[in-house]
């Protein structure tokens, strides 16, 4: 027998007091970190020897698959069985990285490493990254894990976030949230309980392998992401890739082997992280076989080899703050292990005019604030949710008729958001339509990206125009995007979730912000042209087909002066000159005038032949009665 829960009238319910786990996690490109907020206090998990950080590095063989420092150990020996840094290959395609002579890639059409245990996609490595922290994080933790928030740059695009989100699958983790990195940070700083009145926060985060900034509006409880911006191609191993080559040129090797370019690397990355402290350091080269054993870098020659990277980072902060029309903001906070280095540290003061935030471990930072927001989406914490409300960094929308975009979410709307709008056929008799989702700042869709299309099939044969088809985008709190199409008549129905093949890289985001500011004058002159062609088009198709079926309500002399405006409006459509399009498709409209209100009146003789008048007279009837 089935029990109910007593409880005397009036009473309050008892409270469920049993806390449920929330994780938060930061799948980084050089480390990865996994935290916990038990109500109390929060807590970076380590490991048993003590180290919070577990390096994002997977060596496989044939017999085992090693994780982190055990990984990084084979990394100068076996290089193409070690995989590091695969977070910047998430959701990306193959042919970006075919020319890259740190990577070893798998035969076939897919992005995947060669390594003896076989081909192994970013996705699966990234899995196993996510396993590992799940596998240290269960004996330090009294229960099993509800849910975590795994945090993504702010500029990841769909497909990335997809990718993450399968990698987290893969490993058995329950996904809460995709929460962007420089929120994370904001929260684990309790800045948004600092904020009794309206602030605005910068948060610049340099990884290793991703960049981002992000502007934030803050007040108590709500964190509102105003604009994003960034780099997701840009970070820390660029840093050590310049320096890696610096050392190598130094050493006058002309084509390093792969094992030279990963101890290249190594010491590269062990100069950058003495130099933040010292102003050179030298280092032993001997495992380069180069015959010197020894050389000496300063710090000041880091700082000339680092200038155009720091310098691309600052570009996209001032074309966020234009983004978001503000001049100065009141905080700048610092996250990610490569803002340790001093010239970042000074280029950014610079830049904002303030000395930035940067009292919390940056390394650690974007965990502990996720952490802090999976206590919250496990129930935990009812009635103290931060609200937060980040935005989409591109905007998104459809292939209309004439190969132009109409978009319907703009790029920074605050998302979860949902946006609606009613589209129609072009053609007479059509009954079905593909839609073309697209996602970029351009107005023509050839000058844009594609990201999916799908088929919206039984739409009743019906005039062109008459149709009415509903087109619904949603993007959830994870920034993933799904589209729905539904033909009002009928209800047919399609939908999809956005899953591209692959990311945009960090040349294709950059050059669509960019040209969409460059080309924004010329882009409209396209669209007006577009937009009025297709309104001549559609008229002059119209009348040809009117005229092919009711001609014989025309005299010879109105057939002669319409043709003559049709072929008129043909020429000037030619012409490509907007303007005249329209205001040769206005005289053929008016033009036609008599010709449209002679069919309707055929139309209606012909729909009241054999009705008696007694019947049309009990229709007006039952229409007036209340």
């Amino acid at each position: 027998m089935v029990l109910l829960q007593i409880a005397e009238p009036g009473a309050a319910p008892e409270a469920h007091t049993e806390r449920q786990i929330g994780v938060g996690i930061d799948l980084g490109t050089t480390n990865s970190l996994i935290a916990h907020f038990n109500g109390t206090d929060l807590n970076v998990l380590a490991d048993e020897a003590g180290e919070a950080s577990l390096p994002s590095v997977v060596y496989y063989s044939t017999s085992q698959t090693l994780v982190g420092s055990d990984a990084e150990q084979h990394a100068s020996v076996e290089p193409g069985n070690t995989i590091a840094s695969a977070k910047r290959m998430l959701g990306r395609s193959r042919e970006e990285f075919e020319d890259d002579p740190y990577i070893q890639l798998a035969a076939g059409e897919s992005l995947a490493f060669a390594t003896d245990a076989g081909a192994k996609t970013p996705v699966e490595v990234s899995a196993a990254i996510l396993g590992a922290l799940k596998d240290r994080a269960g004996p330090q933790l009294s229960g099993p894990i509800a849910g975590a928030v795994i945090t993504v740059p702010a500029y990841f695009d769909d497909a990335q976030r997809q990718a993450t989100r399968q990698a987290a699958e893969l490993a058995g983790i329950k996904v809460l949230r995709l929460l962007n990195e420089p929120t994370a940070a904001a929260v684990a700083y309790g800045l948004d309980e600092q904020a009794e009145e309206s602030s605005l926060l910068a948060v610049y985060d340099l990884g290793g392998g991703t960049f981002d900034i992000s502007l934030l509006r803050m007040r108590a409880g709500l964190f509102e992401v105003l604009a994003t911006g960034g780099d997701s191609a840009l970070g820390g191993d660029d840093f050590d890739r310049a320096l890696a080559a610096h050392l190598l040129a130094e050493l006058s090797i002309g084509e390093p082997t792969a094992v030279q370019r990963r101890v290249a690397l190594s010491l590269a990355r062990n100069a950058k992280e003495r130099l933040s402290d010292m102003a050179s350091v030298d280092l032993d080269v001997s495992g380069l076989d180069a015959g010197d054993h020894e050389i000496t870098v300063s710090r000041s020659t880091l700082e000339v080899l680092l200038s155009p990277y720091i310098e691309r980072t600052l570009d996209a902060c001032r074309q966020t703050l234009t983004d978001a029309s503000v001049d100065a903001v009141d905080r700048v906070v610092l996250v990610g292990g490569s803002t340790r280095t001093p010239a970042v540290r000074q280029a950014v003061a610079n830049c904002f005019g303030l000395e930035p935030l940067c009292n919390l471990d940056p390394d650690q930072v974007v965990a502990m604030g996720a952490a802090r927001q999976a206590d919250i989406l496990v129930g935990n914490r009812q009635g103290d949710e931060a609200l937060l409300l980040d935005v989409i960094p591109l905007s998104l929308g459809l292939e209309t008729y004439g190969g132009l975009v109409e978009r319907i979410v703009d790029r920074n709307s605050t998302i979860p958001v949902a946006r609606a709008q009613e589209f129609t056929t072009a053609r007479d008799g059509q009954t079905g339509l593909v839609v073309h989702v697209v996602q970029g700042e351009r107005e023509r869709v050839e000058d844009c990206r594609s990201l999916a299309r799908f088929e919206l099939t039984g739409i009743p044969p019906m005039v062109a125009g008459a149709a009415r088809i509903e087109v619904t985008f949603q993007v959830d709190a994870d920034g993933i995007l799904a589209v729905s199409a539904v033909e009002q008549q009928t209800g047919s129905r399609s939908e999809i979730v956005v899953k591209p093949a692959f990311g945009l890289d960090e040349a294709q985001i950059t050059n669509m912000l960019k040209a969409g500011y460059e080309h924004a004058s010329e882009d409209m002159l396209a669209r007006k042209l577009g937009e009025a062609r297709v309104e001549a088009e559609a008229l002059l198709d119209g009348l040809q087909a009117a005229m092919a079926a009711d001609g014989d309500l025309l005299s010879a002399d109105e057939t002669a002066a319409l043709q003559s405006d049709m072929q008129n409006l043909e020429i000037v459509i030619a012409a490509n000159q907007p303007d005249d399009i329209r205001e040769a498709t206005e005289i053929l409209g008016k033009a036609s005038e008599i010709f449209a209100a002679r069919r309707m009146d055929r139309s209606i003789q012909k729909a009241l032949q054999g009705v008696a008048l007694s019947e049309l007279e009990s229709d007006v009837a039952e229409e007036s009665t209340p």
